[in-house]
Protein backbone atom coordinates (compact mmCIF):
# COMPACT_ATOMS: atom_id res chain seq x y z
CA UNK A 1 0.00 0.00 0.00
CA UNK A 2 0.55 3.81 -0.35
CA UNK A 3 0.69 5.31 2.72
CA UNK A 4 0.95 8.96 3.64
CA UNK A 5 2.16 10.29 7.31
CA UNK A 6 1.45 13.77 8.09
CA UNK A 7 3.78 14.54 11.20
CA UNK A 8 7.38 12.93 11.87
CA UNK A 9 6.64 13.42 15.99
CA UNK A 10 7.35 10.56 17.73
CA UNK A 11 4.02 8.60 16.82
CA UNK A 12 4.19 9.69 12.96
CA UNK A 13 7.51 8.57 12.77
CA UNK A 14 7.26 5.07 14.85
CA UNK A 15 4.35 4.50 12.63
CA UNK A 16 5.77 5.09 9.14
CA UNK A 17 8.74 3.21 9.78
CA UNK A 18 7.06 0.49 11.33
CA UNK A 19 4.42 0.74 8.34
CA UNK A 20 8.13 0.12 5.68
CA UNK A 21 9.06 -2.81 7.63
CA UNK A 22 5.84 -4.65 6.19
CA UNK A 23 6.98 -3.49 2.95
CA UNK A 24 4.39 -0.59 2.06
CA UNK A 25 5.58 2.41 0.49
CA UNK A 26 5.51 5.70 2.79
CA UNK A 27 5.84 9.08 2.50
CA UNK A 28 6.42 11.12 5.91
CA UNK A 29 5.41 14.81 5.94
CA UNK A 30 6.71 17.55 7.67
CA UNK A 31 6.59 21.48 7.73
CA UNK A 32 10.27 21.81 9.33
CA UNK A 33 12.27 21.83 6.17
CA UNK A 34 15.53 21.33 8.51
CA UNK A 35 14.20 17.96 10.23
CA UNK A 36 13.03 16.72 6.78
CA UNK A 37 16.36 17.20 5.27
CA UNK A 38 17.87 15.41 8.31
CA UNK A 39 15.53 12.39 8.42
CA UNK A 40 15.93 12.09 4.35
CA UNK A 41 20.11 11.86 5.13
CA UNK A 42 19.80 9.09 7.64
CA UNK A 43 19.55 10.99 10.70
CA UNK A 44 16.81 10.29 12.84
CA UNK A 45 15.27 12.83 15.14
CA UNK A 46 14.27 10.99 18.59
CA UNK A 47 15.58 8.08 20.89
CA UNK A 48 13.33 4.95 20.80
CA UNK A 49 15.25 1.51 21.37
CA UNK A 50 15.27 -0.41 18.02
CA UNK A 51 13.66 2.46 16.13
CA UNK A 52 17.00 3.72 14.14
CA UNK A 53 17.63 0.02 12.73
CA UNK A 54 14.99 -0.05 10.69
CA UNK A 55 14.95 3.44 10.21
CA UNK A 56 17.99 3.44 8.06
CA UNK A 57 16.88 0.34 6.27
CA UNK A 58 13.79 1.20 5.12
CA UNK A 59 15.29 4.45 3.66
CA UNK A 60 18.13 2.85 1.97
CA UNK A 61 15.40 0.37 0.52
CA UNK A 62 13.70 3.44 -0.54
CA UNK A 63 10.31 2.33 1.26
CA UNK A 64 10.50 5.28 3.35
CA UNK A 65 10.85 8.90 2.48
CA UNK A 66 10.38 12.38 3.75
CA UNK A 67 9.34 15.69 2.53
CA UNK A 68 7.49 18.87 2.81
CA UNK A 69 4.98 18.88 0.00
CA UNK A 70 1.87 17.71 1.42
CA UNK A 71 0.54 17.64 -2.60
CA UNK A 72 3.56 14.88 -3.48
CA UNK A 73 2.77 12.73 -0.46
CA UNK A 74 -0.88 12.58 -0.89
CA UNK A 75 -1.24 12.31 -4.80
CA UNK A 76 -0.88 8.38 -4.47
CA UNK A 77 -1.71 7.70 -1.58
CA UNK A 78 -4.57 5.39 -0.62
CA UNK A 79 -4.01 5.32 3.36
CA UNK A 80 -3.08 9.20 4.83
CA UNK A 81 -2.30 9.42 8.70
CA UNK A 82 -2.84 12.25 10.50
CA UNK A 83 0.15 12.01 13.07
CA UNK A 84 -0.16 15.60 14.39
CA UNK A 85 -0.02 17.05 18.12
CA UNK A 86 -3.07 17.83 20.16
CA UNK A 87 -1.24 19.86 22.72
CA UNK A 88 -3.09 21.31 26.03
CA UNK A 89 -4.89 24.20 25.06
CA UNK A 90 -4.77 26.81 28.11
CA UNK A 91 -8.43 25.75 29.36
CA UNK A 92 -7.38 21.89 29.15
CA UNK A 93 -8.69 20.74 26.30
CA UNK A 94 -6.97 19.28 23.05
CA UNK A 95 -5.54 21.57 20.53
CA UNK A 96 -7.02 20.47 17.15
CA UNK A 97 -5.93 23.64 15.42
CA UNK A 98 -2.86 21.28 13.43
CA UNK A 99 -5.15 18.33 12.40
CA UNK A 100 -8.23 20.56 11.28
CA UNK A 101 -5.97 22.44 9.69
CA UNK A 102 -4.22 19.77 7.50
CA UNK A 103 -8.06 18.04 7.04
CA UNK A 104 -8.70 21.98 5.41
CA UNK A 105 -5.72 21.24 3.31
CA UNK A 106 -6.55 17.40 2.33
CA UNK A 107 -10.23 18.84 0.81
CA UNK A 108 -8.24 21.00 -1.52
CA UNK A 109 -6.35 17.84 -2.61
CA UNK A 110 -8.65 14.56 -2.55
CA UNK A 111 -10.05 14.30 -5.77
CA UNK A 112 -13.64 12.67 -6.40
CA UNK A 113 -12.77 9.55 -8.01
CA UNK A 114 -9.60 8.87 -6.00
CA UNK A 115 -10.84 6.85 -2.67
CA UNK A 116 -8.30 7.63 0.04
CA UNK A 117 -8.81 6.77 3.87
CA UNK A 118 -7.94 9.18 6.52
CA UNK A 119 -6.14 8.04 9.74
CA UNK A 120 -6.34 10.16 12.72
CA UNK A 121 -3.52 8.22 14.93
CA UNK A 122 -3.61 11.37 17.03
CA UNK A 123 -5.05 10.98 20.29
CA UNK A 124 -7.94 13.00 19.83
CA UNK A 125 -11.43 13.74 22.36
CA UNK A 126 -14.62 12.01 20.87
CA UNK A 127 -16.16 13.58 17.97
CA UNK A 128 -12.92 14.59 16.05
CA UNK A 129 -13.52 12.91 13.25
CA UNK A 130 -16.70 13.84 12.22
CA UNK A 131 -15.09 17.33 12.51
CA UNK A 132 -11.97 16.01 10.21
CA UNK A 133 -15.13 14.90 7.50
CA UNK A 134 -16.81 17.93 8.24
CA UNK A 135 -13.35 20.31 7.22
CA UNK A 136 -12.71 18.07 4.58
CA UNK A 137 -16.45 18.69 2.93
CA UNK A 138 -16.16 22.32 4.06
CA UNK A 139 -13.26 23.16 1.64
CA UNK A 140 -13.85 20.12 -1.20
CA UNK A 141 -17.76 20.59 -1.50
CA UNK A 142 -19.90 17.74 -2.10
CA UNK A 143 -18.47 16.63 -4.80
CA UNK A 144 -16.20 14.33 -2.13
CA UNK A 145 -19.19 12.43 -0.61
CA UNK A 146 -17.82 9.01 -0.72
CA UNK A 147 -14.46 9.70 -1.75
CA UNK A 148 -12.90 9.63 1.23
CA UNK A 149 -13.21 7.92 4.54
CA UNK A 150 -12.36 9.18 8.16
CA UNK A 151 -10.77 6.22 10.78
CA UNK A 152 -9.83 6.83 14.08
CA UNK A 153 -6.99 4.66 14.95
CA UNK A 154 -5.45 5.53 18.27
CA UNK A 155 -2.31 4.58 18.98
CA UNK A 156 -1.02 2.74 21.72
CA UNK A 157 2.70 3.05 22.22
CA UNK A 158 4.74 2.78 25.12
CA UNK A 159 7.99 5.22 24.95
CA UNK A 160 11.10 3.09 25.12
CA UNK A 161 9.04 0.05 23.46
CA UNK A 162 7.05 1.79 20.85
CA UNK A 163 8.92 -0.35 18.19
CA UNK A 164 7.61 -3.90 19.91
CA UNK A 165 4.31 -2.39 20.87
CA UNK A 166 3.91 -1.36 16.92
CA UNK A 167 5.36 -4.78 15.70
CA UNK A 168 3.28 -6.71 18.03
CA UNK A 169 0.10 -4.94 19.03
CA UNK A 170 -2.00 -6.59 22.50
CA UNK A 171 -4.86 -4.97 20.15
CA UNK A 172 -5.07 -2.70 17.26
CA UNK A 173 -8.50 -0.26 17.77
CA UNK A 174 -10.37 1.23 15.10
CA UNK A 175 -13.77 3.38 14.54
CA UNK A 176 -15.20 3.53 11.42
CA UNK A 177 -18.88 2.31 10.15
CA UNK A 178 -17.64 2.19 6.28
CA UNK A 179 -17.12 -1.30 5.44
CA UNK A 180 -14.72 -0.16 2.83
CA UNK A 181 -12.22 0.96 4.66
CA UNK A 182 -12.79 -1.58 7.13
CA UNK A 183 -11.35 -3.81 4.42
CA UNK A 184 -8.02 -1.50 3.63
CA UNK A 185 -7.48 -1.13 7.47
CA UNK A 186 -7.70 -4.96 8.08
CA UNK A 187 -5.16 -5.48 4.95
CA UNK A 188 -3.18 -2.83 6.18
CA UNK A 189 -2.76 -4.33 9.66
CA UNK A 190 -2.76 -8.01 8.75
CA UNK A 191 1.02 -8.30 9.26
CA UNK A 192 0.94 -7.32 12.83
CA UNK A 193 -1.68 -9.65 13.54
CA UNK A 194 -0.96 -13.03 12.71
CA UNK A 195 -0.72 -14.60 15.94
CA UNK A 196 -4.11 -13.59 17.19
CA UNK A 197 -4.69 -10.50 18.50
CA UNK A 198 -7.61 -9.07 17.95
CA UNK A 199 -8.44 -6.04 15.57
CA UNK A 200 -11.27 -4.45 17.46
CA UNK A 201 -13.82 -2.38 15.08
CA UNK A 202 -16.02 -0.20 16.77
CA UNK A 203 -17.90 3.18 16.15
CA UNK A 204 -15.69 6.65 15.82
CA UNK A 205 -16.33 8.05 18.90
CA UNK A 206 -15.74 4.96 20.69
CA UNK A 207 -12.32 4.44 19.15
CA UNK A 208 -11.50 8.08 20.48
CA UNK A 209 -12.81 7.44 23.88
CA UNK A 210 -10.93 3.87 24.13
CA UNK A 211 -7.52 5.95 24.03
CA UNK A 212 -8.66 8.06 26.73
CA UNK A 213 -10.22 5.68 29.24
CA UNK A 214 -7.01 3.39 28.41
CA UNK A 215 -4.50 6.18 29.58
CA UNK A 216 -6.52 7.88 32.23
CA UNK A 217 -7.05 4.08 33.88
CA UNK A 218 -3.38 3.74 34.36
CA UNK A 219 -2.62 7.31 35.65
CA UNK A 220 -5.58 6.56 37.97
CA UNK A 221 -3.33 3.27 38.93
CA UNK A 222 -0.02 5.27 39.57
CA UNK A 223 -1.60 8.04 41.06
CA UNK A 224 -3.65 5.15 43.91
CA UNK A 225 -0.37 3.29 44.35
CA UNK A 226 0.93 6.62 45.47
CA UNK A 227 -1.16 7.37 47.77
CA UNK A 228 -0.80 3.86 49.45
CA UNK A 229 3.01 4.70 49.50
CA UNK A 230 2.04 7.62 51.51
CA UNK A 231 0.38 5.63 54.07
CA UNK A 232 2.69 3.12 54.50
CA UNK A 233 5.13 5.87 55.26
CA UNK A 234 2.90 7.45 57.62
CA UNK A 235 1.99 3.56 59.51
CA UNK A 236 5.24 1.75 58.84
CA UNK A 237 4.46 -0.61 56.20
CA UNK A 238 6.32 -1.45 53.24
CA UNK A 239 4.84 -0.52 49.95
CA UNK A 240 6.91 -2.74 47.79
CA UNK A 241 4.98 -5.70 50.38
CA UNK A 242 1.93 -4.18 49.54
CA UNK A 243 2.53 -3.83 45.58
CA UNK A 244 3.18 -7.53 45.46
CA UNK A 245 0.36 -8.27 48.01
CA UNK A 246 -2.51 -6.67 45.90
CA UNK A 247 -0.86 -7.13 42.15
CA UNK A 248 -0.87 -11.14 42.50
CA UNK A 249 -4.51 -10.54 42.33
CA UNK A 250 -5.23 -11.35 38.63
CA UNK A 251 -7.90 -8.69 38.73
CA UNK A 252 -5.39 -6.06 39.53
CA UNK A 253 -2.69 -6.89 37.82
CA UNK A 254 1.13 -6.27 38.04
CA UNK A 255 1.58 -3.35 36.04
CA UNK A 256 1.72 0.22 37.06
CA UNK A 257 1.83 -0.14 40.56
CA UNK A 258 5.11 0.59 41.23
CA UNK A 259 5.41 4.37 43.66
CA UNK A 260 7.85 6.93 42.67
CA UNK A 261 7.35 11.14 42.64
CA UNK A 262 4.67 11.18 39.44
CA UNK A 263 4.22 10.50 36.19
CA UNK A 264 5.02 12.81 32.99
CA UNK A 265 5.73 12.64 29.37
CA UNK A 266 3.38 13.60 26.20
CA UNK A 267 0.66 11.49 26.83
CA UNK A 268 -0.59 10.89 30.38
CA UNK A 269 -0.85 14.24 31.80
CA UNK A 270 -2.35 15.70 28.67
CA UNK A 271 -4.79 12.80 28.39
CA UNK A 272 -6.25 12.68 32.07
CA UNK A 273 -6.22 16.56 31.34
CA UNK A 274 -8.42 16.43 28.06
CA UNK A 275 -10.91 13.77 29.41
CA UNK A 276 -11.86 15.69 32.45
CA UNK A 277 -12.60 18.74 30.14
CA UNK A 278 -14.07 16.88 27.41
CA UNK A 279 -16.61 15.20 30.40
CA UNK A 280 -16.94 19.44 31.81
CA UNK A 281 -18.30 20.22 27.76
CA UNK A 282 -21.33 17.25 28.48
CA UNK A 283 -21.96 18.75 32.13
CA UNK A 284 -20.14 15.65 33.96
CA UNK A 285 -17.82 16.25 37.08
CA UNK A 286 -14.77 13.84 36.44
CA UNK A 287 -13.88 13.47 40.11
CA UNK A 288 -11.71 10.65 40.09
CA UNK A 289 -9.66 12.28 37.25
CA UNK A 290 -9.39 15.43 39.31
CA UNK A 291 -8.14 13.80 42.20
CA UNK A 292 -5.65 11.99 39.97
CA UNK A 293 -4.12 15.12 38.09
CA UNK A 294 -4.20 17.05 42.24
CA UNK A 295 -2.39 13.67 43.58
CA UNK A 296 0.20 13.74 40.53
CA UNK A 297 0.86 17.34 41.03
CA UNK A 298 1.91 16.72 44.48
CA UNK A 299 3.67 13.51 44.13
CA UNK A 300 6.37 15.28 41.84
CA UNK A 301 7.67 17.17 44.88
CA UNK A 302 7.13 14.24 47.49
CA UNK A 303 10.67 14.03 48.20
CA UNK A 304 11.06 17.87 48.61
CA UNK A 305 10.41 18.17 52.60
CA UNK A 306 12.53 15.05 53.51
CA UNK A 307 15.34 16.68 51.39
CA UNK A 308 14.93 19.96 53.22
CA UNK A 309 14.35 18.28 56.68
CA UNK A 310 18.01 16.61 56.61
CA UNK A 311 19.42 20.09 55.46
CA UNK A 312 17.91 21.53 58.28
CA UNK A 313 15.66 23.88 55.76
CA UNK A 314 18.83 25.58 55.20
CA UNK A 315 19.34 24.77 51.33
CA UNK A 316 20.47 27.73 50.17
CA UNK A 317 24.46 26.69 48.97
CA UNK A 318 23.44 22.93 48.91
CA UNK A 319 24.74 21.40 45.92
CA UNK A 320 22.55 18.12 44.75
CA UNK A 321 23.23 15.82 42.07
CA UNK A 322 19.92 14.23 40.04
CA UNK A 323 19.95 11.11 38.16
CA UNK A 324 17.54 10.88 35.59
CA UNK A 325 16.14 13.85 33.57
CA UNK A 326 13.81 12.29 30.83
CA UNK A 327 10.11 11.35 32.43
CA UNK A 328 10.94 7.50 31.96
CA UNK A 329 14.20 5.49 30.98
CA UNK A 330 14.66 4.41 27.31
CA UNK A 331 13.21 7.49 26.06
CA UNK A 332 14.51 11.50 25.77
CA UNK A 333 11.25 12.54 26.28
CA UNK A 334 11.40 15.17 28.96
CA UNK A 335 8.30 16.67 28.95
CA UNK A 336 6.35 17.09 31.86
CA UNK A 337 9.05 15.07 33.39
CA UNK A 338 9.13 14.92 37.47
CA UNK A 339 12.98 15.45 37.28
CA UNK A 340 12.05 19.89 36.43
CA UNK A 341 9.53 19.81 39.68
CA UNK A 342 12.45 18.86 41.60
CA UNK A 343 15.04 20.82 39.97
CA UNK A 344 12.81 24.12 40.07
CA UNK A 345 12.42 23.31 43.67
CA UNK A 346 16.20 23.32 44.58
CA UNK A 347 16.89 26.37 42.31
CA UNK A 348 14.12 27.87 44.28
CA UNK A 349 15.36 27.03 47.70
CA UNK A 350 19.08 28.23 46.65
CA UNK A 351 20.76 24.88 46.21
CA UNK A 352 22.46 23.98 42.79
CA UNK A 353 22.25 20.80 40.40
CA UNK A 354 24.56 18.87 38.55
CA UNK A 355 22.42 16.06 36.69
CA UNK A 356 22.97 13.30 34.05
CA UNK A 357 20.54 11.63 31.80
CA UNK A 358 21.80 8.84 29.52
CA UNK A 359 19.60 10.62 26.29
CA UNK A 360 17.85 13.88 27.19
CA UNK A 361 20.52 16.02 28.46
CA UNK A 362 20.47 17.61 24.85
CA UNK A 363 16.78 18.34 25.30
CA UNK A 364 17.37 19.15 28.86
CA UNK A 365 19.98 21.79 27.93
CA UNK A 366 17.90 23.36 24.97
CA UNK A 367 15.39 24.02 28.25
CA UNK A 368 16.86 24.95 31.03
CA UNK A 369 20.48 25.94 29.35
CA UNK A 370 23.00 27.28 31.90
CA UNK A 371 20.44 27.21 34.98
CA UNK A 372 22.13 23.83 36.03
CA UNK A 373 25.49 22.27 35.39
CA UNK A 374 25.55 19.09 33.09
CA UNK A 375 27.44 15.61 33.97
CA UNK A 376 29.13 13.48 31.70
CA UNK A 377 28.56 10.52 33.29
CA UNK A 378 26.38 9.70 36.36
CA UNK A 379 29.55 9.56 38.85
CA UNK A 380 30.62 13.20 37.26
CA UNK A 381 27.61 14.11 38.70
CA UNK A 382 28.47 13.56 42.24
CA UNK A 383 31.39 15.68 42.85
CA UNK A 384 31.40 17.78 45.64
CA UNK A 385 27.37 17.37 45.80
CA UNK A 386 25.66 16.98 49.22
CA UNK A 387 22.81 14.71 48.37
CA UNK A 388 22.11 12.26 44.98
CA UNK A 389 18.80 12.61 43.90
CA UNK A 390 17.47 9.84 41.17
CA UNK A 391 14.50 10.97 39.30
CA UNK A 392 14.30 8.46 36.54
CA UNK A 393 14.88 4.57 36.80
CA UNK A 394 17.37 4.19 33.77
CA UNK A 395 19.13 0.49 33.75
CA UNK A 396 22.40 1.90 34.58
CA UNK A 397 21.09 3.33 37.40
CA UNK A 398 19.90 0.18 39.70
CA UNK A 399 23.71 -1.40 40.45
CA UNK A 400 25.90 1.54 40.64
CA UNK A 401 29.26 1.34 41.79
CA UNK A 402 28.60 2.74 45.66
CA UNK A 403 31.91 3.17 46.73
CA UNK A 404 31.99 5.26 43.96
CA UNK A 405 29.15 6.95 44.89
CA UNK A 406 30.07 7.54 48.98
CA UNK A 407 33.84 8.56 47.93
CA UNK A 408 32.48 11.58 45.38
CA UNK A 409 29.79 12.51 47.73
CA UNK A 410 30.31 14.79 50.72
CA UNK A 411 27.50 13.35 52.48
CA UNK A 412 26.50 9.33 51.76
CA UNK A 413 22.37 10.87 51.23
CA UNK A 414 20.44 9.34 48.64
CA UNK A 415 16.87 10.94 48.10
CA UNK A 416 15.34 7.88 45.62
CA UNK A 417 12.39 8.70 43.56
CA UNK A 418 12.16 4.94 41.85
CA UNK A 419 13.23 3.04 44.94
CA UNK A 420 16.15 1.41 43.04
CA UNK A 421 18.04 0.10 46.03
CA UNK A 422 17.19 -2.90 48.70
CA UNK A 423 16.61 -1.22 51.68
CA UNK A 424 19.07 -3.74 53.67
CA UNK A 425 21.86 -3.22 51.44
CA UNK A 426 21.81 0.47 51.98
CA UNK A 427 21.67 -0.22 55.59
CA UNK A 428 24.56 -2.39 55.32
CA UNK A 429 26.38 0.68 53.33
CA UNK A 430 25.99 2.98 55.46
CA UNK A 431 24.01 5.05 53.11
CA UNK A 432 20.89 7.80 54.73
CA UNK A 433 18.46 6.94 51.91
CA UNK A 434 15.19 7.83 51.42
CA UNK A 435 12.60 6.25 48.85
CA UNK A 436 9.04 6.38 48.24
CA UNK A 437 6.59 4.52 50.61
CA UNK A 438 9.18 2.49 52.50
CA UNK A 439 11.23 3.40 55.80
CA UNK A 440 13.68 5.67 55.77
CA UNK A 441 17.38 4.51 56.46
CA UNK A 442 19.57 6.56 58.60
Amino acid sequence: MKIAVIGTGYVGLVTGTCFAETGNEVICVDIDKSKVERLSKGEITIYEPGLEKLFLRNLKEERLRFTTSLTDAVKDALLILLALPTPPGEDGSADLSYILGVAGELGRLIKPNDYKVVVDKSTVPVGTAKKVKEKILETGGAKLEGAFDVVSNPEFLREGLAVEDFMKPDRVVIGTDSARARKVIDDLYAPFVRQGNPVIFMDEPSAELTKYAANSFLATKISFMNEIAILCERFGADVDMVRRGIGSDSRIGKRFLFPGIGYGGSCFPKDVQALVKSANEVDYDFQILNAVMKVNEAQKLHLMPAISKYFNHQLKGMRIAIWGLAFKPNTDDIREAPAFYMIDALLKAGASVCAFDPEAMHNTKAVLKDKIEYGENQYATLKDADALVIATEWNEFRTPDFNKIASNLKNKVIFDGRNLFDLTDMKELGFYYVSVGRETVN
